[in-house]
């Protein structure tokens, strides 16, 4: 048991955490100590990590998005059950990063306890700018990010410009190939690679989260803490609120299903979701329910419910929409309307990519930073919280799934009859 609590990513993140806490606080640092050999090197420790991260974020938005599109299996599915359901996915989506934005944006302000002048963005990114608030002006440059040369996007890590284009090639393929084709074989096997790769370099998470919670409490004191337990708590709230208010609504208004019966069938795959804090793992039980306990046909829960696991993440779109908000606001980066914009148009298209694993979410929080220019380093900060927060939101993204299932089984029915 003690065994494997140490070899926990949240238990090491844990005590990293707490150990650069309290060596910041204690240690009386000296005026000249950011200048040290001691502070440089720790600080390599955490461009090291943030390097890797920069370096896997383009090649895991694309292979994933890839992995999500071709996986619905033939342009005529996509045609019937696909467009009914994504348009169903979107709708949830969209409700729950609206929930996560405006409860963000009413409460008080979270406070400014990072120096964004001691931050260095890189001038390879393409940020929008704040003035530019009308709606042409989003549209323009929204555009002149998106339609770029592929290979230049993933060398400058434009993010928006590679889920255009892995959007245009997936449709393309599903297209042009049989459903047995090799080259699906070939993303699937490179996305296994790339998540083995991306396990390797989560593992020295904890090394990076001493080194950048040691610098914040040197710089910020133990403010910091609070302020992340309180953003953890709002997560938790606003999560709960979508998964046990908006969805089974949706659900009663669409199909007629009673609360108690909804729950009642819900209950065994939420709590795996719970467990293993992925919707990937949880799908053959998801499945198993959506048939025996809902009644709902085979064609559309092996359609929607595989689709779902990748790309229907209510759960990580409202968290990805409270997080950006809550770094901006403590590196004192104003938004502006065209900033919330953006956050919403890329938590929207980063949750559709996110892996179904557990802490995939990172990834696609990677595009919703770098679009609204707040440093990458700042995931190490949701790391901390993350991997609780991450089961939750998890079981939250498979009640989805079986809402989705259910909504669009009780459409195609009528459609039938009509």
């Amino acid at each position: 048991m003690n065994s494997r609590l140490f070899k926990s990513l949240p238990f090491q993140l844990m005590i990293a955490a707490l150990l650069a806490w309290g060596l910041a606080s204690i240690l009386p640092l000296q005026a000249g100590f950011e200048h040290s050999t001691a502070f440089k090197l720790l600080m390599l420790t955490k461009t090291t990590y943030i390097g890797l991260l920069k370096m896997l974020v383009g090649i895991v938005v694309l292979f994933s998005l890839l992995q999500g599109i071709t996986s619905i299996g033939s342009t005529s599915r996509l045609k019937t059950l696909g467009y009914k359901t994504i348009a169903f996915y979107s709708l949830t989506s969209t409700l729950a990063i609206c929930l996560g934005l405006g409860v963000s944006l009413a409460i008080p302000k979270w406070p400014h306890l990072i120096d964004t002048a001691q931050i260095t963005v890189g001038d390879h990114i393409q940020l929008i700018d704040n003035s530019a608030s009308s709606g042409g002006a989003i549209a323009e440059k929204l555009f002149s990010m998106a339609l770029v040369n592929p290979f230049q996007a993933l060398a400058t890590t434009n993010l928006l410009a590679i889920v255009v284009f892995a959007l245009l090639l997936g449709v393309a393929l599903l297209a042009s190939l049989p459903s047995e084709h090799p080259v699906f074989d070939i993303i699937s096997g490179i996305n296994i690679a790339i998540n083995r790769v991306i396990s390797a370099v989560i593992k020295l998470a904890p090394l990076a989260v001493f080194a950048i919670v040691f610098q914040f409490t040197a710089q910020s004191g133990n403010s910091i803490f609070g302020e992340l337990l309180l953003f953890a708590l709002l997560v938790f709230s606003l999560t709960l609120v979508h998964g046990g208010i908006v969805l089974p609504l949706l659900a009663k208004i669409f199909t007629g299903i009673k609360y108690s019966t909804l729950f009642r069938a819900l209950s065994a795959p939420m709590a795996m979701a719970f467990a293993t804090s992925s919707s990937s793992a949880t799908l053959p039980l998801s499945l198993q329910t959506a048939q025996e306990n809902l009644g709902i046909s085979q064609p559309t829960s092996s359609m929607v419910l595989p689709l779902g696991s990748i790309m229907n993440m209510d759960g990580t779109a409202l968290f990805e929409g409270v997080a950006a908000i809550f770094l901006a606001q403590l590196y004192g980066i104003e938004l502006g309307t065209s900033g919330l914009i953006i956050i919403f148009i890329m938590a929207m298209v980063s949750s559709i990519g996110a892996p179904g694993m557990p802490s995939g979410s990172m990834s696609g929080m990677q595009l919703v930073l770098l679009a609204v220019g707040i440093p990458l380093e700042a995931i190490a900060i949701l790391l901390i919280i993350e991997r609780p927060l991450d089961t939750f939101r998890t079981a939250v993204n498979v009640e989805g799934d079986l809402i989705a299932a259910l909504v669009v089984d009780k459409w195609q029915n009528q459609s039938t009859k009509v």
